[in-house]
C-alpha cells in the first residue's frame, strides 16, 4: 500500500476541530515512525501548544486509554525540545494516572488472590492488554457460579453490586463498586457477548489462557486468538467504536509474533465471528498504514475474510467509529446464522434479541436522554 493509499484510509473528522487535532496527535505520537526514534511530524504545533489544549489531549488520551504511551513520548520530545514547560504538564499528568493505575493493580491483584484463595478460576480480560496503560475499570471472566461471585466480591472487599441493565443480565455480567477503587470491577460469569450469545468460547477462556507478571503480581490473561476475540467482539458486535489503545494492542499482538493467524480462524469460525475478526484486523491494519506507511501484513486470508476496511471508518465524540447499517449489522446476522447451524439454540435465542434491545436503548435515549437500564 502506497502513502497516497494510506492517505485515502484516513477517518473523516466528524467531531470538533480540537479533539480531531488531538487524535491526530496522540495517533502520531504513537504510531509514527518518529517520535522517540525521530523527528516527529507535530513536534511544532505541540511547542505551540496552550494549557487547554494540552488539556484536550490529555483528555482524548485517558478516554482512550494512551495516557501513560502517549504522554511518556510527549515529554520526551519536549525535553528534548528544551521545553520544560510542557515537559512538567506531561509529568504532572503522568504521576496521576500512574497513582491510579498502582492502586487498581494492587486491588486486581487482591480480588485475583481471593479468588484463587477460594478454588474460583478468574482470568483478567482486556485491563492489561493496555499495559503500562490501565483501562477506568477491571475486567475479570470467570466459569464460578454467579452466587459464589457475589459472595466472595461483597464477603472480602465490602463491594456494593452496581444495578445491573438488561443488556447486563443477557450478557450475565456483574459490576462491582469496592471502597477505596476508583473504579468498579466488572466480573463475566459464564458467557460472553452483548447478550452471552458467546457459552462455547467463554468456557474455554481459562483453559487456554496465560501467565503474565505485572509489578510483582502474577495475573492470568487471555491466549494471543482469546484476546483478539474478546476485543473483536467488544468493538464490532456492541460498541461498534474503536479507542485508540485497540489498535496499539492489537498491533502490537500481531508483530510480537505469539498470534497463530490458522488458529485464530478455527477459534473464530468455532465462535461464528471469524468475518468480524478479520475486519477487525483489517481496520487496525488500515490505521497503522496511516501513520507508519505500511501495515500489519496481515495473510490474504485474513484480508479476503474482512467485510470492510479503515476506509470506512470515522472520528466523532473521541473515538473511532464503526459503521452499523449495513456492515455491522451483516456481521449480526453472520453470527446468528452461525449458532442456529450449530444448533446453539439457547444462545441464538439471546442473540436474537439484540435488536430488540438495540431498539429499546435508542428510544430511552431520545426520550430520556440516557439509555441508561437497557444497555
Amino acid at each position: 500500500m502506497t502513502l497516497r493509499d494510506a492517505e485515502n484510509l484516513m477517518p473523516k473528522p466528524s467531531g470538533s476541530a480540537a479533539a480531531s487535532e488531538s487524535m491526530t496527535m496522540l495517533s502520531e505520537l504513537l504510531l509514527s515512525s518518529g517520535g522517540k526514534d525521530g523527528p516527529w511530524p507535530g513536534a511544532a504545533v505541540a511547542r505551540g501548544m496552550s494549557a487547554a489544549q494540552f488539556e484536550e489531549l490529555l483528555a482524548l488520551a485517558s478516554a482512550n486509554h494512551v495516557v501513560v504511551r502517549g504522554l511518556e513520548v510527549f515529554r520526551s520530545i519536549m525535553l528534548a525540545a528544551q521545553d520544560p514547560v510542557r515537559a512538567e504538564w506531561a509529568a504532572a499528568a503522568l504521576a496521576v494516572e500512574r497513582s491510579r493505575i498502582t492502586v487498581a493493580i494492587r486491588f486486581l491483584a487482591e480480588v485475583c488472590d481471593a479468588f484463587q484463595a477460594e478454588s474460583l478460576d478468574v482470568t483478567v480480560m482486556k485491563s492489561l492488554d493496555h499495559w503500562p496503560d490501565l483501562g477506568s475499570d477491571l475486567d475479570l471472566y470467570t466459569n464460578a457460579s454467579p452466587r459464589a461471585v457475589c459472595d466472595l466480591m461483597t464477603r472480602r472487599f465490602g463491594a456494593r453490586i452496581a444495578s445491573r441493565s438488561w443488556g447486563d443480565r443477557l450478557a450475565c455480567k456483574w459490576n462491582f463498586e469496592i471502597p477505596g477503587l476508583p473504579g468498579p470491577v466488572e466480573a463475566h460469569v459464564g458467557r460472553l457477548g452483548q447478550t452471552g450469545e458467546q457459552a462455547v468460547l467463554a468456557s474455554r477462556i481459562h483453559a487456554r489462557s496465560r501467565f503474565v507478571e505485572v509489578r510483582g503480581h502474577t495475573f492470568r490473561v487471555p491466549s494471543a486468538p482469546d484476546r483478539l476475540m474478546i476485543s473483536t467482539l467488544q468493538r464490532m458486535y456492541r460498541h461498534f467504536y474503536f479507542r485508540l489503545c485497540d489498535v496499539l494492542d492489537s498491533a502490537a499482538l500481531v508483530s510480537s509474533g505469539d498470534l497463530d493467524f490458522q488458529e485464530l480462524r478455527a477459534f473464530a469460525q468455532e465462535a461464528g465471528i471469524w468475518e468480524g475478526v478479520a475486519t477487525y484486523l483489517a481496520i487496525v491494519s488500515d490505521y497503522v498504514c496511516q501513520y507508519r506507511g505500511t501495515g500489519l501484513g496481515l495473510p490474504q486470508f485474513v484480508r479476503d475474510a474482512a467485510r470492510f476496511g479503515g476506509d470506512l471508518i470515522t472520528f466523532k465524540s473521541r473515538f473511532l467509529r464503526v459503521p452499523i447499517l449495513p456492515q455491522s449489522a451483516g456481521l449480526y446476522r453472520t453470527q446468528l446464522a452461525g449458532l442456529l447451524r450449530r444448533r446453539e439454540l439457547h444462545s441464538s435465542a439471546r442473540l436474537g434479541l439484540l435488536p430488540w434491545l438495540a431498539t429499546a436503548a435508542a428510544i430511552g435515549q431520545k426520550l430520556t436522554g440516557s439509555d441508561k437500564g437497557i444497555w
